[in-house]
Parts: C-alpha cells; sequence; structure tokens
C-alpha cells in the first residue's frame, strides 16, 4: 500500500489538509477500497461517493456527484466506465480540482506494469508529441493490416497527459502517457485497423476495421454487430474524436484501454465526444481503439516507423 500512497503522492502531490475526493462505483469497490486506503496516508480528509456503474464510456454521473467534484482539491476516479470526456469532470477542473480518472483499473493494474512508470520520463515524452502534434496541419497513418488514414489537425491543440497533475485545474489518467489532439470535425478519411484492443470489446482477438469518411465511421467489420449498434445508437458517436500516441514505457497492451493507449509502440483513435479537450462535437460516449506497430506522418516527416518513435527518445 506505500508504494501505492507513494504513487498518489508524485502524481497529485495531495497535503494533509487538503479534501480528496474518491468517485467510483459498485463495480470498482474492491480496487477503489485499496486506492482509498493509500488516498488516507497522504490526507486526513478522503470521502467516498458511490454511484451506480454507467452503461457508457464518457456517460455523465449523477448530479449530486458533479457538484462535489466541483468543491474538491483533488478528485480520484476508479469507475468501470470513463468520467474522462464528461462535462462533471471538465467543470471540476474549471474550478480548480485537480483530476485524476483510472477507467476501468484492475487489482493488477494498480501496481504493475504503467502505472510504475518513472512519470518524469513519461511527461517529456508526452509533452514533446503533443507539441509536434500541435504544430502539425495533417496526420496520416498506415499499417501493414490495411490503415490508411488522414485527418486535419489544423488549428487544433494537442494536450499531453503526464502523469504530473499537480497544479489547480490539472487533469490526467492513471496509468498516464499520451500525446492526444482531437482532429477537425468533417475532415478525415480512410480506413482504420484495429488490431491492439477496442472500448467495449477489450483485447482483439481479431482484427476490427472502420471505413471513415468525412470524419465519422461509415462501415464497421470485425465487430459482431457491438460497435456498429453503438455509433447508431448514439447521437454522434461515429464522430472522429481523437488521435493519441502511446509514449509510456511501462505500459502493456492487456486488453484495458486505459493502459493499451499508452503503451510505446501504439496509436489510438477515439469516436465520439471531444469537447472536453479541444474538439467541437458533443456526445454520450467516447471509444478508443488501438493500433499496433504504425508508420505515421505529421504532414511531409515521419514521425513512428512500425511504432518506433522517430524523436524524442
Amino acid at each position: 500500500m506505500q508504494k501505492l500512497a507513494e504513487i498518489f503522492k508524485t502524481t497529485l502531490a495531495i497535503k494533509r489538509e487538503e479534501e480528496v475526493l474518491l468517485v467510483t462505483d459498485n463495480a470498482m469497490l474492491e480496487v477503489a477500497s485499496l486506492i482509498e486506503s493509500a488516498l488516507r496516508e497522504l490526507s486526513q480528509e478522503v470521502l467516498v461517493l458511490k454511484m451506480k456503474p454507467r452503461s457508457m464510456h464518457g456517460e455523465e454521473p449523477p448530479r449530486v456527484v458533479a457538484e462535489a467534484m466541483k468543491h474538491a482539491s483533488v478528485v480520484v476516479a476508479p469507475t468501470s466506465k470513463s468520467l474522462s470526456h464528461t462535462a462533471a469532470r471538465k467543470r471540476a477542473c474549471e474550478a480548480g480540482a485537480r483530476v485524476a480518472t483510472l477507467p476501468g483499473i484492475t487489482l493488477e493494474m494498480l501496481t504493475s506494469g504503467g502505472m510504475l512508470a518513472d512519470y518524469r520520463e513519461v511527461k517529456r515524452l508526452a509533452e514533446a508529441v503533443a507539441e509536434r502534434l500541435s504544430r502539425a496541419e495533417s496526420i496520416r497513418i498506415k499499417t501493414d493490416l490495411g490503415t490508411d488514414f488522414t485527418a486535419s489537425l489544423k488549428g487544433r491543440k494537442a494536450l499531453a497527459d503526464t502523469g504530473i497533475i499537480t497544479k489547480p485545474g490539472d487533469f490526467g489518467n492513471l496509468p498516464a502517457g499520451e500525446g492526444f489532439i482531437a482532429p477537425v470535425e468533417g475532415e478525415s478519411e480512410g480506413v482504420l485497423v484495429f488490431d491492439g484492443s477496442f472500448g467495449m470489446m477489450g483485447k482483439l482477438t481479431k482484427p476490427l476495421k472502420i471505413r471513415v469518411a468525412e470524419g465519422k465511421a461509415v462501415e464497421v467489420e470485425g465487430d459482431d454487430g457491438r460497435i456498429s449498434a453503438l455509433f447508431q445508437r448514439y447521437e454522434n458517436a461515429s464522430n472522429v474524436a481523437e488521435i493519441g500516441i502511446g509514449v509510456n514505457p511501462m505500459a502493456r497492451v492487456i486488453g484495458n484501454v486505459l493502459e493499451d493507449e499508452k503503451a510505446f509502440r501504439t496509436i489510438h483513435v477515439a469516436f465520439g465526444d471531444n469537447h472536453t479537450f479541444g474538439g467541437a462535437t458533443r456526445a454520450e460516449v467516447h471509444l478508443d481503439g488501438v493500433m499496433l506497430n504504425p508508420d505515421v506522418w505529421l504532414d511531409d516527416e515521419k514521425l513512428m516507423e512500425k511504432g518506433k518513435l522517430l524523436c524524442f527518445q
């Protein structure tokens, strides 16, 4: 437990007098209990709110939870569905809370893999990738499995998920480690073939192919109808919402997108909501898909070759 407390001390810089809010749900109680014990080593005021599990990543929490988040100094959210891309999380940060979300984290993930990274190094790489994404006007992704996808990044600012969440209003995942950006709505085209993992599906045993036209998913193969149904059910769910590059050297592709998308030699593309990090689309869902060993170009410069970053390392 001491090791977990040290991780939260490093990443969140929790002080004894700060009010820390732990937001969880009934599907995450065992994990939440361990996190609560670690947080109590750092703060003398840890409050816990438990809710029923949300039905989808990006679904808003109850109003009472959202209000409480705005009044805490620190919010730690191990929930079964992600609160990262919710208005509640965004408003909490605007009110000055430092927020760490841990959607779907497992007991094993708490004490191994990406959580144990040197976050100073993660911060360096994430900020370098985010800075390069911000300067680019376009991105192209190709893989040996058939991915050939382009998107406009013009005018968009990338963010760095560094794991260092120490200033008022800071937000990030734990485990952390990516540079990510919201591509311009309506200006992405091509084919994406996911072979790592995909939100709601876990680790992929066969490729998941999504064809994109004018910034939206228009055809899905290999999902047994599950992702197609979500795209049809939720307004704007098919919007190409995010492109991110993993920079956490300790992260693994294990079938949990929280960690998978942070792993070296991966890129992820998400669908649905992106209004909380620079996009213009609101949706009730946010679904990430991970691709392994991509070739990536920003404008005319090659950034990744078979997943290896050609700069920054």
